[in-house]
């Protein structure tokens, strides 16, 4: 039996707090080898998640505590969709499809999502980037990531612009 307590979930959210990448997961399966993947992903709100698409594989995501919201783009970045999810949202959780652009944004310092995708992982093949947006840790992902925050529905946020 795996048992998640509220103590493991404030541990993570405290250690993505401690996390130059704002962000923590804590791996539910065993091996990268499994066939399917499940893990808790804590965030808080200045994490920067590079819209990436899964080419393959569909993704469940379920917010367990705080908020999010997920950013869905067309093949040249312009912005189709924003669904905010969390227990306040009236939404709790989203499956994606394979192939979707997509990128989160923590909308709480307590933000955690549990996710759950076909394994195995490898990350060579598992996410593909968005080439129209900047790599973490380049010097455009700050005014990427409030162009992000800030983007409407139909709106290119595409880099460089």
């Amino acid at each position: 039996m795996k048992l998640i307590t509220t103590d493991l979930i404030n541990d993570l959210i405290s250690q993505a707090g401690a996390s130059p990448r704002r962000r923590m997961n804590h791996n539910v399966h065993p091996q990268l080898s499994d066939p399917v993947q499940r893990l808790f992903v804590a965030a808080r709100r200045d994490s920067y998640f590079r819209p990436h698409r899964h080419p393959i594989k569909w993704e469940l995501v379920l917010v367990v505590s705080g908020a999010f919201e997920l950013l869905v783009f067309d093949d040249d970045g312009r912005l189709t969709a924003r669904q905010k999810l969390g227990s306040d949202t009236g939404a709790i959780a989203v499956e994606l499809e394979a192939n979707t652009w997509h990128t989160w944004l923590a909308l709480s310092d307590d933000a955690v999502f549990f996710e759950t995708k076909q394994g195995p992982f490898d990350p060579q093949t598992t996410s593909e980037f968005a080439p129209w947006s900047p790599a973490e840790g380049s010097p455009e992902v700050q005014e990427f990531f409030m162009r992000l925050k800030a983007a409407q529905a139909g709106e290119k946020v595409g880099w460089p612009r």
